[in-house]
């Protein structure tokens, strides 16, 4: 699932896109004819909608581009009320899936635990899993936001994970919806920790892409798709507006 440019050995970066809890079918399926015109082959794109609109999306998708979903369950079927199975999403035609992210274990309590154990169902369905890691504004204050990144990626990252089945998100807590977004330095600094960390835990560790995420938009995309280490972008607010997305899939 990892790709590289045509005729080049430079990887090509991931752009994923998290509608968290928004939108219709109605809205879902306009905004995937206006990203008809996505840069696929420079770029790979994953969208993540609501559980509830993945089939009508699946249905719509440009040839080329990726679905997934927003989170799974760590089970892999039972008596578990409102939760979705990986085996599901895969079921469904979804390729990835997101795990981790700040809004889960913020307002959900995830723990590490957790979502390695999802984590590793996902990986059991075939999933390509994109394990989100960050810290919150009062840690970086503090200056434990290396060690906060590092105990997550220690505790969310599964035995089962492997280069062909993991991407690592970093996403500053601080960052997401409000507007922030991390310096071009701290981003650089985080994302070589990240990667000297995987660098030291797993095999071909170079090719996991390592995905920033916290309010990029289009007028920052172009620097921080060209820092080092960063291998694409989770996109939220600006992955429901065409031009944006497309405008953030173009930049790098």
């Amino acid at each position: 699932m990892v790709g590289y440019i045509e005729g080049m050995k430079t990887q090509r970066k991931l752009i994923a896109g998290n509608w968290k809890m928004n939108g219709t079918k109605a809205s879902a399926l306009a905004l995937m004819t206006e990203l008809k015109e996505a840069p696929l082959g420079r770029v790979d794109i994953c969208v993540c909608p609501p559980f509830l609109h993945l089939e009508s999306v699946k249905a719509a998708l440009p040839a080329g581009m990726a679905l997934g979903g927003q989170d799974c369950a760590a089970h892999e079927n039972g008596a578990f009320t409102g939760d979705v199975s990986a085996n599901m999403l895969a079921d469904i035609g979804a390729q990835y899936v997101i795990l981790g992210h700040s809004e889960r274990r913020q307002g959900h309590a995830e723990t590490d635990a957790e979502v390695a154990q999802k984590a590793k169902a996902a990986h059991a369905a075939g999933l390509m899993t994109i394990i989100c890691v960050g810290e919150l504004e009062a840690e970086r204050l503090a200056g434990q936001q290396n060690a906060i990144v590092i105990r997550q990626l220690q505790g969310s990252i599964p035995a089962t994970a492997t280069a062909k089945n993991i991407v690592i998100a970093y996403e500053p807590v601080w960052a997401i919806g409000t507007g922030k977004t991390a310096t071009i330095d701290d981003i650089r600094e985080m994302h070589g920790v990240i990667r000297k960390y995987l660098q030291e835990k797993l095999d071909n560790s170079d090719d996991i892409r390592i995905l920033y995420g916290g309010s990029v938009k289009s007028e920052n995309a172009v620097s921080i798709l060209a820092v080092e280490n960063v291998g694409g972008a989770l996109v939220g607010g600006a992955s429901l507006k065409a031009d944006q997305f497309l405008a953030i899939a173009s930049a790098s």
